[in-house]
């Protein structure tokens, strides 16, 4: 309930909240009443947040710190700022461990320039320790000066956050501060560039648009310069779908980064309208103007992946192995190489695609191609080379290292379709396993109080806290993820305990069973709403674990998921597959909205993915490629065929993401179902209200 406070503030959540708060008391109720103090601080309800975050602290001190700081936050953004200085003073001494000591003097700065005592604020900020290098202290030191009218120093300490902290909030206001100033000139055109790119890498295109078009309009830049910041305008541009033709040729030309940079973004937009003719002739003047430019790197991947796309495979080898060739620095060149390699291997050049997949594992052995590298050359030793015993080495290999992977499912199957002979000797191992987090095994101080503090806090729905508090605790750099994973998991917050394990445990996937404890297995592949899973795929003649499997894959179990392509729910289901489903089913009619209760949207989903496995004759890796693509697009790369077998079939996937998407989902059946053949998973009891439920760290 306090999750779907602070995300939504409806009146509906602040209702069941107070009802909560009222009806309990100590720690329970203060962190209810703490939920309430800060989304009315969210929704600008001063008054309200400080009547609620007064009753959390008269409930418990279990979180005195939160209730005093946001308190004197609401007092003072409702302008009374005697009761924000009053609970700011001597904070630290009360509250000596928290994370929130080091924001006080910012705090209190800017009370006091809200009573005119500017003087005093820099006073404050001087004597707060160990501070300088938070970017809120250097925007409160820029407010000091400005309004004890030292416009120049106030000025050059906007423009210091404006440039060292680019995608922060507090550079959104130090950048408005200097344009009020009328001081934006201080902002060399090295700033500008910085910020610009900072914001282009972000994927803020709008904003590095801005950025490079202020630069563009620079006094002290040269042509180069300028022509190089017209046409990172124009990169924006096109990300946002509104560059022309007739803008990109009217770019200069000045500088040869520039100049290679222009003839990318042609070949985009050749790229975009069909024209292959068009875009080799862009590769061509690449090759010869700008042999070196990393823009040529980035035109033949691009080059690369179209003429994949269009079956034109000869084309895409040249591209792909000419990047890795000539630019095997770049970030591309490990999926060129090996795209170049299997393209070989799918026109039967087995020898040339043998010496690419022998050049993957040794050129790029931590890429994530390398695994299928070794897979396929395993299977051409077996079939062209007719070296049974060192394929199944190399098969041996696979599985070690990547035990669940889609390719050790492959190798296995290969495996026993060989008879299981005596494998080679290999001189060394042509696979290192991912190192294992060693973060389960450390030991965890489970009574200390940041630890207590962040359990409650995720209580409260304030989880954005909580990796603070973690964090201050000694040597929690290396468990800190774990159990953060951990606490959600115990509070039922099953997407959230989910998304952090996988960061926490990145080498889950290749590891057997016994690398982990089986409580983080759990978490990794959680299984709510498991009976209507079972239920539902039992109706529909399913795996329950390839249930669980796709809905891991489409939105970690978060049933209020809804995608940029507007899909909905567990399943992720498009408005209009959910309603002529529930047509099928009887329903009626039903809003989209309907789909995020994840009862009906695992009955719907089941139903859909029956559908669709019964249009692929019950195959599951032309199902689930359909289910992320479409239909469709799976009918047309069938045509592309034939295939030896499904494995071909996957890797001759042209979308990476449906790729990846097909593997991962069969890796997660496998692994649910090694999981509940180790320990067989108990029914869990229902959780009645246990807020303060002690979780095992």
């Amino acid at each position: 309930m306090a999750e779907q406070l602070v995300a939504t503030r409806t009146p509906v959540a602040f209702a069941a909240i107070t009802a909560y708060a009222r009806r309990h008391q100590g720690d329970a109720a203060a962190a209810a009443w703490l939920s309430l103090g800060y989304a009315y601080l969210q929704e600008g309800k001063f008054t309200e947040a400080v009547t609620s975050l007064q009753s959390a602290r008269k409930a418990s001190d279990a979180l005195a710190d939160y209730d005093e700081f946001l308190q004197a936050r609401a007092e003072h953004l409702a302008g009374h700022q005697p009761q924000a200085a009053a609970l700011l003073t001597g904070f630290a001494d009360r509250h000596p461990d928290s994370i929130f000591d080091v924001q006080v003097p910012e705090l209190l700065a800017q009370v006091l320039l809200a009573e005119s005592n500017p003087a005093e604020a820099g006073r404050v900020l001087a004597a707060a320790p160990d501070s300088s290098g938070r970017r809120g202290y250097q925007l409160a030191q820029a407010q000091v000066a400005e309004a004890l009218n030292h416009t120049e120093a106030a000025a050059q300490l906007y423009r210091h956050v404006f440039v060292a902290f680019p995608l922060s909030a507090e550079a959104t206001t130090a950048h408005a501060r200097l344009q009020a100033l009328g001081m934006e000139s201080l902002l060399s055109a090295a700033d500008l560039r910085l910020v610009g790119d900072a914001l282009y890498r972000s994927h803020r295109y709008a904003e590095a648009a801005e950025q490079y078009r202020a630069l563009a309009r620079h006094a002290d830049l040269g042509a180069d310069a300028l022509a190089s910041a017209r046409v990172a305008a124009a990169a924006c541009d096109l990300h946002l779908k509104r560059l022309t033709e007739a803008e990109a040729k009217a770019l200069p030309v000045a500088g040869a980064d520039s100049a290679a940079r222009r003839i990318d973004l042609l070949l985009e937009l050749d790229r975009n309208r069909g024209d292959a003719a068009a875009v080799q002739d862009r590769i061509a003047q690449l090759q010869a103007d700008f042999p070196r430019s990393p823009w040529l790197a980035e035109a033949l991947f691009s080059a690369g992946n179209m003429n994949l796309l269009s079956r034109d495979y000869p084309h895409a080898i040249t591209d792909y192995a000419q990047l890795a060739e000539t630019f095997p620095a770049s970030d591309h060149a490990a999926a060129a190489h090996w795209r170049a390699g299997w393209l070989s291997y799918r026109l039967g050049q087995t020898a040339q695609a043998a010496q690419f997949f022998e050049q993957q594992i040794r050129l790029y052995p931590a890429a994530a191609e390398t695994v299928s590298a070794l897979y396929w050359r395993a299977r051409l030793e077996e079939t062209a080379d007719h070296q049974s015993s060192l394929a199944a080495a190399h098969y041996r290999s696979l599985i070690e290292h990547y035990t669940h992977f889609f390719y050790a499912q492959m190798a296995r199957q290969r495996l026993a379709a060989l008879g299981q002979p005596l494998p080679a000797s290999l001189a060394s191992s042509s696979l290192r396993s991912p190192a294992a987090s060693a973060a389960t095994d450390n030991p965890i101080p489970d009574d200390d109080p940041h630890l207590l503090k962040a359990s409650l806090l995720i209580n409260a729905g304030l989880g954005a806290y909580v990796p603070e508090e973690i964090a201050a605790v000694p040597d929690s750099s290396s468990w800190g993820a774990v159990v953060e994973a951990r606490l959600y998991a115990s509070y039922g917050e099953t997407f959230r305990a989910l998304r952090l394990m996988k960061r926490a445990l990145p080498s889950a996937a290749s590891s057997p069973i016994s690398a982990f404890p089986l409580d983080d297995w759990r978490i990794l592949f959680p299984q709510p709403y498991w009976s209507t899973i079972v239920a539902e795929s039992a109706k529909n003649n399913l795996d329950p674990y390839l249930v669980a499997s796709l809905i891991r894959q489409e939105s970690e179990f978060n049933p209020s998921a809804i995608s940029g392509a507007n899909a909905f729910g567990l399943m992720q289901l498009l408005p209009s597959v959910g309603r002529q489903m529930a047509r099928e089913e009887g329903i009626g009619p039903i809003s989209s909205r309907q789909l995020l209760d994840p009862i009906l949207n695992i009955r719907l989903g089941t139903r859909y993915l029956r559908q669709i496995l019964d249009h692929f004759n019950n195959v599951p890796e032309y199902a689930l490629a359909a289910y992320n693509a479409g239909e469709n697009r799976v009918t047309d790369w069938q045509s592309a065929g034939p295939y030896s077998g499904l494995d071909e079939f996957v890797e001759s996937i042209p979308f990476s993401e449906t790729r990846g998407y097909v593997e991962a989902i069969l890796r997660n059946r496998e692994i649910y179902h090694d999981l509940d053949t180790v320990a067989p998973r108990q029914p869990s009891l229902a959780r009645a209200e246990l807020p303060l439920a002690r979780p095992s760290f």
